[in-house]
């Protein structure tokens, strides 16, 4: 099998006054945000986006991602991103993100989970044959996000939410963005300011849908380097619906 000649997308995004913090960094969930469109982009070359996708009645879902900062971009910065597909299984396939600065330094990397849904069962269903015929590039993968995050305690942190319709998703579900924002704005005012973000775990475990209520929770671990534990839960049914950790310095 040959490789697709667009199986490696590479994307330029100038970071603008809109994505910035008061430190004029690239807010990280624009950087996520911007990351995942990349992968929009991939996938809609390689004829695999949810559009595309559409008559085979599945749609691809996230997983599990671990994002880490070597330096944040700052306002003004041209930043390049570079995503592929990095290796499929029987139910779940990966993707890696490289992001660099203007003199090709690699400022930041992510390695992300993946699967496909079955959009009437809303169950997950096999990598058909037709998108694992795709031939990855050889070029040396990230390591695969971690499968298990420990578990909340103690609750330091509490902020309740409700899903809101701007926060949802071409499949009428959360976006993957919003349970990461959710996530960091529960942390003290001092972290943002005082801290910079260095390594992200994040788990999805359920689909969020307009109305649902939210309970975000997060546990703080105090060292020199500090870390924090996170995650929403389903107020209706107690259940969890993600799970994260987040290393700062």
């Amino acid at each position: 099998m040959a490789i697709h000649p667009q199986i490696i997308y590479r994307g330029n995004y100038t970071v603008g006054t809109y994505n910035i913090d008061s430190q004029r960094r690239l807010t990280i969930p624009a950087l996520t945000q911007m990351m995942h469109e990349a992968a929009m982009q991939n996938v809609l070359d390689l004829k695999l986006s949810y559009w595309d996708l559409i008559p085979h009645k599945i749609s691809w879902v996230i997983m599990r991602k671990r994002m880490e900062i070597f330096r944040h971009p700052m306002l003004g910065e041209t930043i390049t991103i570079e995503t592929h597909p990095a290796g499929f299984e029987k139910l779940f396939t990966y993707r890696d993100f490289k992001v660099f600065d203007e003199k090709g330094e690699c400022i930041a990397q992510a390695s992300s989970t993946w699967l496909l849904m079955d959009t009437e069962k809303r169950k997950m269903t096999p990598i058909p044959s037709f998108i694992r015929e795709f031939e990855m590039p050889d070029i040396p993968f990230l390591d695969h996000p971690i499968k298990k995050i420990p578990s909340i305690t103690q609750a330091d942190f509490q902020q309740k939410h409700q899903v809101g319709w701007f926060e949802l998703d071409w499949n009428e579900h959360l976006n993957n963005i919003h349970y990461l924002q959710k996530m960091l704005n529960n942390l003290p005012l001092e972290v943002h300011k005082s801290k910079t973000l260095k390594r992200l775990d994040i788990i999805y475990k359920m689909e969020c849908k307009y109305g649902d209520s939210l309970l975000v929770e997060t546990q703080e671990n105090l060292d020199d380097n500090p870390s924090f534990l996170h995650r929403i839960i389903n107020s209706e049914t107690g259940k969890e619906v993600a799970l994260g950790r987040s290393f700062w310095e």
